[in-house]
């Protein structure tokens, strides 16, 4: 226990493991303050789809669920969801037969109703149980921006650099970054948190951060 003690104590004063940590903290805020807005987003994103392709109310028939990615033992009903989802990926370019999306996300007799169910299929894989924005990962949620054209607003660029800074910051074996690293980090989360100004939560979130970029590494000793 002592020896466990003295461990911990020294990843606490290793300012390495701070910005870890802190780096973890970012990526927390920025959730918080992005659920919101994409939530919003994909409500209105499932509504317009529902208007201008009534087809698309149409329930499912046959309580229909993908076999991992393969969808073609889908309904009628589901299928045309499948094409209208395809339709809207940045990634298909018109050509739908490169594009796997993760279709086991997906419960597809609630793609009429819940708009979250459409969002999925636009994230990386393990999001089945998860119902709704504020439940989702920053990781998740960018995903879900680069990959469908309902933002085509925002900067591919700028979120995949913290996206990719985020897999680095989870695949840190020693969970230990350099302040070289938050120093290009923080410059790349402000370039992202620059393309959602028109945010109200946005305003905190740089705060929040700016606070958590400040925070300074507090000696621990052992008594």
């Amino acid at each position: 226990a002592i020896l466990w003690t003295v461990e911990l104590v020294a990843r606490l004063n290793n300012r390495g493991y701070i910005n870890w940590l802190k780096a973890g903290r970012c990526l927390l805020v920025l959730k918080e303050g992005l659920h919101p807005f994409i939530d919003k987003c994909i409500r209105d994103f499932h509504g317009d789809l529902l208007n201008q392709k009534p087809q698309l109310r149409n329930p499912c028939q046959a309580s229909c669920k993908p076999k991992g990615k393969n969808v073609s033992s889908l309904c009628k009903d589901c299928t045309e969801w499948t094409t209208a989802i395809l339709e809207h990926h940045k990634l298909s370019e018109g050509n739908t037969r490169h594009v796997n999306l993760n279709w086991d996300n997906c419960v597809p007799p609630s793609w009429r109703t819940d708009h979250w169910e459409l969002a999925k299929a636009y994230m990386p894989r393990g999001q089945v149980s998860v119902k709704g924005a504020a439940q989702c990962d920053a990781s998740a949620l960018l995903y879900l921006i680069i990959n469908c054209d309902n933002f085509p607003n925002v900067d591919e660029k700028s979120v995949k650099e913290v996206i990719q800074f985020r897999n680095e910051l989870m695949h840190s074996s020693e969970l230990n970054v350099t302040d070289e690293w938050m120093r290009r980090y923080q410059n790349s989360l402000k370039k992202l948190l620059q393309q959602f100004n028109n945010v109200p939560e946005i305003e905190t979130v740089k705060q929040q951060i700016d606070e958590v970029s400040m925070f300074a590494c507090v000696s621990v000793v052992v008594h």
